[in-house]
C-alpha cells in the first residue's frame, strides 16, 4: 500500500438546530477566531447544538477505496464536505496530500447558463489547468460522458443524469486526482454508465485514494478495499473486510412490521427452517446456500370461494427480490379453504446476496380478488456471504415442496 494521502485525527463538528441561535453563535465564533481562539475547543455544546461528527480518526492510503456506509443522517456527507474543505472542523485536524477531486452534489460547480463545454474549461481554469491541457482531454471527457449532442447546450437544460455524467468525467479524466470523493453520485444514470464509472473508480484506486459513499451494498462490496460504518456521527466499525462492515450496517437496520387489518384473514405465525432445523432467534443469520423452508400458519375467516396465498421475500429497502407463486400440481394457484391452515414451503438452497430480508404475505379471495390480508416485515432474517453479489431482477421461484400440514375448519 502507498503513502498516506488522507489523515484525520480527533475530528468533530457540531451544528445548531435553531437558525437564530446558529447566527448568534456564528458571530461569537468569528470574534473568537479574530482573537486567535479556536471555537469548539472545549467540547462543550451550547443550547440547541448537537454533534454531527464526534471524534473521527482514520487514514486512507494511496491504492485504497474507503466505503462510507450508514443510515441517512449518520454524518457521511458532512464528513465528505469537511474532507473537501467546504466545512471547517470544530475539533481535530485533517491532512490532505495531493490533488483532490470531488463529486458530492449533482452538477456542483457548474454554471447553469454556460454550455457543458464552457463549464469544462471554467472548472479547469479554477483548478489551475491550462487551456492547452483541456484541449487535449476535451474529446475524451465528451466521449466518456456520452453527451455529444448536448455538450454545446446550456447546462440548465441537462437532466440530473447528464449532470452526473459530465461531473464525473471532469473529476475522473480531466483532474486525474490523487484523492477522489464520491457521494451517491452513481445512484443516477443507466446501468451501462454506472458500470463505466465503477470501472473508472477501480482504475483510479490503483494510484489514488478514493472515499465512496453509497447505499448500494453491491457497489461497496465490489469496489471498496475497506468499509467504515457510521452511526449518529460516530464510527462504529472500520473493517478491512468489506463483507464484515456491510454485515455490521445491516445489523443497524430496524425491521418494522406492518399489517393491513381487514379482519377477513390473519397471518398467525411464520417459522423459519434452515437445513431441517427450526430457528427460534428473533432475527436469525443464515449462510448463503443453506436449505430454507418457511412454515406459515394462517386463519382464513371469510372467503367466498377459497383463498390464494402470495409469499414474497423483500430486501432491507422493502423491494421484492423473490416472489413465490403458491400453486398446485396442475400449475394453478393453490386454493386454501376457510379455517386455520398450516402450510410449509420448501425453497431449496437460498441464493440471496448478503443483507437483511423479511417476508411479505398476502391472501386474496380467489373469486373476486379482494385482499383478505397483507402483512409486511414478517420473519426478518439476515444472509451472510463473503461477497454482496450484483442484484438481479425479481426472481420467480416455484417452491420445491408445498405441504398443507394441518387444517381446522
Amino acid at each position: 500500500m502507498g503513502e498516506t494521502l488522507i489523515k484525520v485525527e480527533g475530528m468533530s463538528k457540531k451544528f445548531c438546530r435553531s437558525l437564530k441561535k446558529s447566527l448568534w453563535y456564528g458571530m461569537q465564533d468569528m470574534g473568537s477566531e479574530l482573537l486567535g481562539k479556536r471555537h469548539g475547543k472545549d467540547g462543550v455544546l451550547r443550547e440547541h447544538e448537537f454533534w454531527a461528527l464526534k471524534d473521527i480518526d482514520f487514514e486512507v492510503k494511496r491504492g485504497e477505496c474507503l466505503g462510507l456506509i450508514g443510515h441517512n443522517g449518520a454524518g457521511k456527507t458532512t464528513l465528505l464536505r469537511m474532507l473537501n474543505g467546504l466545512i471547517k472542523p470544530d475539533q481535530g485536524r485533517i491532512e490532505m496530500h495531493g490533488r483532490v477531486g470531488a463529486l458530492i452534489a449533482l452538477g456542483a460547480g457548474f454554471n447553469p447558463i454556460l454550455t457543458g463545454r464552457e463549464n469544462v474549461y471554467v472548472n479547469a481554469a479554477v483548478l489551475g489547468m491550462s487551456k492547452q491541457h483541456v484541449d487535449k482531454k476535451i474529446d475524451e471527457i465528451i466521449d466518456f460522458a456520452e453527451i455529444e449532442d448536448f455538450i454545446d447546450a446550456p447546462v440548465q437544460t441537462y437532466s440530473s443524469g447528464m449532470n452526473v455524467r459530465l461531473g464525473f468525467a471532469v473529476s475522473a479524466i480531466l483532474l486525474e486526482p490523487d484523492i477522489l470523493f464520491l457521494d451517491e453520485v452513481l445512484a443516477v444514470g443507466d446501468l451501462s454508465f454506472i458500470l463505466k464509472c465503477l470501472n473508472a473508480v477501480r482504475e483510479l484506486t490503483n494510484n489514488a485514494a478514493v472515499v465512496f459513499v453509497s447505499h448500494n451494498m453491491q457497489q461497496i462490496s465490489n469496489f471498496c478495499t475497506r468499509v467504515m460504518v457510521m452511526d449518529h456521527g460516530r464510527v462504529l466499525a472500520d473493517n478491512q473486510d468489506p463483507s464484515k462492515g456491510i454485515d455490521k450496517y445491516y445489523g443497524l437496520i430496524k425491521n418494522e412490521q406492518t399489517s393491513l387489518e381487514l379482519g377477513k384473514a390473519e397471518v398467525l405465525s411464520v417459522e423459519l427452517i434452515v437445513n431441517n432445523r427450526e430457528l427460534e432467534d428473533e432475527e436469525p443469520t443464515i449462510p448463503y446456500g443453506a436449505e430454507l423452508d418457511f412454515r406459515i400458519r394462517l386463519h382464513i375467516k371469510e372467503s367466498s370461494a377459497g383463498a390464494n396465498l402470495y409469499v414474497n421475500v423483500m430486501d432491507g429497502a422493502r423491494s421484492v427480490v423473490i416472489t413465490m407463486p403458491i400453486i398446485d400440481a396442475a400449475g394453478d394457484l393453490n386454493l386454501l379453504p376457510n379455517g386455520i391452515v398450516e402450510i410449509q414451503l420448501s425453497m431449496g438452497a437460498i441464493e440471496l446476496a448478503a443483507g437483511k430480508y423479511s417476508l411479505n404475505i398476502a391472501l386474496t379471495d380467489s373469486a373476486n380478488k379482494e385482499i383478505l390480508a397483507n402483512d409486511f416485515g414478517l420473519c426478518p432474517f439476515r444472509i451472510t456471504a463473503e461477497k454482496v453479489y450484483w442484484s438481479k431482477l425479481v426472481r420467480h421461484v416455484i417452491p420445491k415442496k408445498i405441504d398443507i400440514l394441518t387444517q381446522t375448519v
